[in-house]
This record gives structure tokens, sequence and C-alpha cells, in this order.
């Protein structure tokens, strides 16, 4: 993080770069202490971090956080179980974002929401970005879900990038089988009623066990020896579109 390798610090110093990276976890529920008030919740980055001097200024900051996030400010004395599940991650949200952070993590955000609620908070997340000038990474496995909300994504596969590019060019110039496979998964409306969705046959390798090859190879279905028998290193395709493959999906 700006050119500091974040396990080499300590935790005086961790503690001062956090309250510059922060994160929205998958499940609000159980990320959100059950015995703590929302606005006492939204209080807490705010007293470890020293932002504000004084009690009635952090009051304040938490109700103009919680309205940010399109709650009421009467909502400051309530409890977690109160709220539904939608309402909990904008807790979560307003938390977050109550030391203006300069980057923002989100960790299957929308997970446990249903289809309305998440694309309320996607929305919502993409206008603070926006507003407060953060770089923000969503971490998922639903490509539907970046497609509208990222400007890059970057495609892991046991533990490594596999494949990287702007948002645009991955869905219109798929080169690695991996993400190819992930976009045939995507629900369509267009499919035929009682289709059984695509699915990648076969299980993720182990992420602590050595392994040659590339690590897709036993799952793909344009595998050769080689695959199986030599490591891939990423390869640009031009664009800053890199991929990890010897035999990408239209040629290189």
């Amino acid at each position: 993080y700006k050119g500091k390798n974040l396990t080499d610090l300590s935790a005086s110093e961790l503690r001062d770069i956090r309250r510059h990276i922060q994160i929205i976890f998958q499940d609000p529920y159980s990320s959100l202490n059950p015995r703590m008030t929302v606005g006492d919740a939204i209080l807490e980055p705010m007293n470890v971090h020293g932002v504000l001097n004084n009690v009635k200024e952090r009051k304040e900051r938490v109700h103009e956080l919680l309205q940010r996030v399109n709650m009421q400010p009467d909502h400051f004395r309530r409890y977690p179980h109160e709220f539904s599940g939608g309402m909990r991650q904008r807790v979560m949200i307003a938390m977050a974002i109550a030391c203006d952070p300069e980057l923002l993590f989100a960790d299957e955000p929308t997970t446990a929401l249903d289809v309305t609620v998440q694309a309320q908070v996607l929305e919502l997340l993409s206008e603070l970005r926006e507003r407060l000038g953060m770089a923000m990474v969503i971490v998922t496995h639903d490509l539907g879900v970046v497609a509208g909300h990222t400007d890059k994504i970057a495609v892991m596969y046991g533990g490594e990038i596999v494949e990287m590019a702007s948002t645009p060019d991955l869905f219109a110039n798929t080169k690695m089988p991996y993400t190819e496979a992930l976009m045939e998964s995507i629900p369509r409306l267009d499919r035929k009623r009682g289709d059984r969705l695509p699915t990648i046959p076969g299980s993720p390798p182990d992420p602590i066990a050595a392994r040659t090859g590339c690590g897709f190879a036993p799952r793909c279905r344009y595998a050769t020896d080689k695959c199986r028998n030599e490591h891939p290193e990423l390869t640009d395709a031009g664009n800053g579109h890199m991929y990890r493959c010897f035999f990408p999906i239209g040629g290189k």
C-alpha cells in the first residue's frame, strides 16, 4: 500500500494505515456487536483513530453518516436486530466511511441480500465512491455484480490472478478459460426455462499444496499436457489486458 509491504509494519504503523483502508464484510449481522447501538458502532472507529475532538462533533458526524447512507438520524439509538439485512449493511458502510478512507474493500457485500436491496446497496457504494473520491475493491464470485460497478476486473484462481483487464475489455475479449466458464455460469433471461445452469466440473486446488502446471488445468476443457506440466506466466494482450494461459480463447 503506497509502496509499503503491510506484512512488515508494526502494530502501531498498521493502526495508522487502517484509518485509510476500511472493509465492509459479507454478513453485517455477524459483524455488528449486538450489544452496541448503531450510533456507538459508527462512533467506535472515530474514537479509535481520533477523528474529531469532542463528543458533540462526533455525534453530529454520525448523524451525517446515517443520512449519507439513506438512514434516519434517530436510528442512532437503535440496535442491529431492529433492522433488516439491507439496513444493517448500510450501517456497515457508514462505519467503513466514518474516517474518510482512501481505499474501501467490499467483501461479497450483497450476497445475503435480495436482488432489489442488492441493487440499492451497490448503487450507494458507487455513489459514495465518486462523492468521497476513494478507491474501491469489490471481492465477489458474481461477475454480474462487478459488470456495472467497476472500472477494472482481476479474476483470481488458485491464489493467483489469471486474467485482468478493464471491465468492458474483459467481457468483450475474454482470454482465460476460467473467466469464460464463470461467464457461462451467470443466469440469463434468454435461457430456456428448465435448462440447467452451466457449472465448472471438479474442485479448486488446495491453496497450500505444491503444484506444477496451470492451476485450472484439471478442470479446463482446453487443457493439454503442456498446461498440466508447465506454469503459465501472465501475458500482455495489449491495453493492459493480462492473462495466464498457453492457449487463450481467440488466440493471442
